[in-house]
């Protein structure tokens, strides 16, 4: 039985799949599976976005062929843990749960860096193109420790 992690932004095209392939980076496929999804429907069934595909494979990563899903009330159902990007993202989750067990799986990602200060992951689409540098390097930080949280308690 495999454990299961889902990355979620606002689109599945930026923040997402860089944290969706630098977690599965970092742990064993056989054991973790990670997907990604987003809180709107705009990018369902398209690749991510071109600069995060680009600064992904600058880092060694191949993130081009996911594709975008929106996430859904099933996804409570089906994942162990879902970190989401920001605190807009956060809110839109929690609105679909409909228990306390499913609103514990609801993390912000950026916690694990900085415990309980509710930072956000700062949204690359609209900004400098230095900003998508800037995700993947909060987000490979948070994944690398997410990674030895989940190998230590998963092991």
């Amino acid at each position: 039985m495999s454990i299961k992690i889902l990355m979620v932004c606002l689109g599945n095209i930026c923040r997402s799949p860089l944290a969706e392939g630098l977690l599965a980076s970092k742990l064993p496929k056989d054991r973790f599976l990670v997907d990604s999804a987003g809180t709107g429907d705009w990018h369902i069934g398209s690749k991510p976005d071109e600069r995060s595909i680009a600064v992904a494979i600058k880092h060694g990563l191949d993130i081009s062929n996911q594709k975008g899903k929106q996430f859904k009330k099933t996804d409570f159902d089906f994942f162990d843990y879902i970190y989401v990007m920001d605190k807009s993202n956060y809110n839109n989750v929690l609105a679909l749960a409909d228990n306390e067990i499913q609103k514990n799986k609801v993390q912000l990602i950026l916690n694990e860096l900085f415990p309980g200060e509710n930072v956000d992951v700062p949204d690359p689409y609209f900004g400098l193109e230095n900003g998508f540098e800037i995700v993947y390097g909060m987000l490979d930080e948070s994944s690398a420790i997410i990674a030895n949280k989940l190998l230590t308690k998963h092991t």
